[in-house]
């Protein structure tokens, strides 16, 4: 375990010097709202949360607990899923979410530079005007901060990808002191080495996130949302396959279990039937594309044995299908009272995705385990919901798991698509990266030599 100072009176002292009284907080509801994220992993309490408005309070921040080996944890907004902002080891809780300011939109350029604290919905009711939009969308109005340092994705990312491909520039703090800019504003960078990617992904594990110039591109003209139900999960899965090859191009390519159509029916009252079905949005410019693709996609569900296929260019009908999508994990929590969720969370190469699904199929009934499924099935992401509601029922879900990630890892997969590393998927990295986890430890010890970066995530040993 690491050796950390404690938040001492003259600490608390100095960080009221750097922030302002009003930035510094210890009362136990700060305390108790930034203890836990929304994840299964336990709460842990910080000494103190602290609300910066300015990168340099950031940096003098970061100084003081290096020069004192106080451990510091970031928060955006606590959406994440892997207890990645839980300040484990106490300390400084850090909270972005009064850095909310778009800073310039460069609208010729198709970017916009903002602070980590605003969220992308905001930010892109923000951007509507200029007919632009950040495309990653990982459900929830999660902050950009926390999406960079997670490297989110979301129902977009088949066509837009994830947050590390929308990013082109970079203001981050070091554990030292230091702010540096990381990438450039020019779409083609070639110049050193690409510190910009760096970070993105390393979870406040290497610095602070302070400001990101981001990659817009236009609303499209033209949209469909295509809705097909089929008998099982193999010829849905199938699918996914046959129209990711197809050359097609769907904006977002979702697979939705039966269990998860039958509460999305019961409670957002959108019209799904009890079978295995997938959600696709295609994005164009052209009304005459749209219907070509829209033509060439129902071929595609009907050869597969789809049972119905439903096409929705309406936008107020998009939109309801869409936020009841991003509303299942909350619909699936409230249909299961008095219970807590283990969420899974790998991706393998959409070639492998049909083996990934039969290889949960066949650990649920194996184990006689309750399992849900739901995911980005365009770019082989599934996430697997298992509910507990007892000690022995979590150890079950744990075992289960580990099954999905190892057989994941041999279908040339990853142990997390897009929830990141955090506290729980820790364990599966050396049998990912191998040797290549020596190497970013290395890396973390070089920025971050005292340890105090969000500690006890990504790593073991921290």
């Amino acid at each position: 375990m690491p050796h950390f100072s404690p938040v001492t009176p003259e600490i608390i002292q100095q960080l009221t010097v750097i922030l302002g009284a009003e930035a510094v907080s210890t009362a136990r509801a700060d305390i108790d709202l930034h203890a836990k994220d929304q994840s299964h992993h336990h709460a842990h309490d910080a000494d103190v949360v602290i609300f910066p408005t300015k990168a340099e309070q950031i940096a003098a921040v970061l100084k003081l607990a290096n020069d004192h080996c106080i451990p510091v944890t970031p928060w955006g907004v606590g959406t994440g899923l892997e207890g990645n902002s839980i300040p484990v080891y106490g300390g400084i809780l850090l909270s972005l979410e009064r850095m909310t300011r778009i800073i310039e939109v460069h609208a010729d350029d198709f970017q916009v530079t903002v602070e980590p604290g605003i969220g992308h919905k905001d930010l892109n009711a923000a951007l509507a005007r200029y007919g632009l939009f950040f495309p990653p969308d990982p459900g929830a109005n999660a902050t950009v901060g926390g999406m960079l340092a997670n490297n989110a994705a979301g129902i977009r990312t088949v066509k837009y990808g994830a947050s590390k491909d929308n990013v082109l520039r970079m203001q981050v703090a070091l554990a030292d002191g230091r702010l540096i800019h990381v990438g450039s504003r020019s779409v083609k960078q070639a110049s050193g080495y690409d510190l910009l990617h760096l970070f993105v992904g390393s979870e406040g594990t290497l610095g602070v996130i302070t400001e990101a110039t981001l990659k817009l591109v236009p609303i499209a003209a033209h949209m469909s949302a295509v809705v097909a139900s089929f008998a099982d999960v193999e010829s849905a899965v199938q699918t996914v396959v046959a129209v990711r090859g197809s050359g097609l191009d769907p904006a977002a390519l979702e697979l939705i279990d039966a269990a998860h159509c039958r509460m999305l029916r019961e409670t957002e009252g959108v019209d799904l039937p009890d079978y295995p079905t997938l959600f696709m949005e295609f994005h164009v410019a052209l009304p005459e594309a749209l219907e070509s693709v829209l033509d060439n996609v129902k071929a595609i569900c009907n050869e597969m044995g789809a049972l119905r296929i439903h096409t929705a260019t309406d936008s107020a009908e998009r939109k309801r299908l869409w936020h009841a999508r991003h509303a299942s994990y909350e619909i699936m929590v409230r249909s299961h009272p008095n219970q807590q969720f283990f969420i899974n969370d790998v991706a393998v190469p959409i070639s492998q995705y049909p083996e990934l699904i039969a290889t949960i199929e066949r650990v649920k009934t194996e184990m006689g385990i309750t399992a849900y499924m739901i995911g980005h099935a365009g770019d082989g992401n599934i996430h697997v919901e298992f509910p507990f509601s007892s000690p022995e029922g979590y150890e079950r879900a744990m075992e289960a798991n580990g099954q999905i990630v190892k057989r994941t890892i041999e279908l040339g997969g990853t142990a997390t698509g897009e929830h990141g590393v955090g506290i729980g998927k820790a364990k599966y990295l050396p049998m990912e990266h191998g040797e290549g986890l020596d190497v970013m430890l290395a890396i973390k010890h070089t920025l971050d030599p005292n340890g105090i970066l969000n500690p006890g995530k990504i790593f073991l040993e921290s």
